[in-house]
């Protein structure tokens, strides 16, 4: 069953033709052709397979999870994939990442949700753990959902992205966070997660070595 549903997922992907002035992958979801202009020089402007499943799961599971009118936040957006899925299943998306990813992000955003979309998404910068009150003042940011896909990695900043999870989250907020396990420190940033949100494993592909996974504040899942 792992092997056909990745074999589904996988198959979203296609490559053009043609070699283009700029790389490009193309994917099919919600209904779209997606065009996503990568730069292979950077971590975040690469489509990694996170982004497909969380993508996937968006779309097979529009009912249960309806994001219509929905206020959505992605942190570590990168390419923006996850955004446009979201942005095309009706939600009104907010993508952000670091200064110096926003040009690419900004382009494949507008590029790909331009008179589609019921709420034109917005780009906007986010640097784990710095200046969150300021720009995202908690009495304002009312999300409903926090997507996430493959922010844990090697990095120095899991403490300031744990941050930034409790920073965004309100008490209704669903986290969908899709995650691509790779070395033991940045696997135990789950159980330093779970000290504040209760975390329910909802698809598991271990071909990929990813799970995607569903989290609520503490006290908050069965509520």
């Amino acid at each position: 069953e792992d092997n056909q549903i990745v074999a589904e997922i996988m198959g979203r992907r296609f490559f053009p033709d043609l070699i283009a002035y700029k790389a490009w992958e193309g994917f099919h979801f919600a209904g779209h052709e997606i065009r996503i202009t990568e730069a292979t020089d950077c971590y975040g402007a690469v489509v990694w397979p996170s982004a497909l499943v969380l993508c996937y799961f968006l779309e097979t599971n529009s009912k249960q999870y309806n994001l219509v009118d929905k206020n959505v936040i992605e942190i570590g957006a990168g390419t923006g994939l996850v955004s446009i899925v979201a942005s095309l299943l009706g939600a009104f998306v907010t993508a952000t990442d670091l200064p110096e990813l926003l040009g690419n992000l900004q382009h494949n955003v507008l590029q790909n949700t331009k008179q589609k979309c019921k709420h034109q998404p917005c780009v906007k910068e986010l640097s784990w753990g710095i200046d969150l009150e300021k720009n995202f003042p908690k009495s304002s940011c009312n999300f409903d959902y926090i997507m996430a896909a493959d922010v844990v990695y090697h990095h120095p900043f899991l403490d300031e992205l744990l941050q930034t999870f409790d920073h965004l989250c309100n008490n209704d907020t669903v986290i969908l966070w899709a995650m691509k396990f790779r070395l033991e420190n940045e696997n135990g940033f789950v159980d330093r997660f779970q000290t504040l949100f209760d975390l329910e494993m909802i698809s598991n592909f271990p071909s990929l070595n990813i799970a995607l996974y569903k989290a609520m504040r503490k006290g908050r899942m069965k509520a």
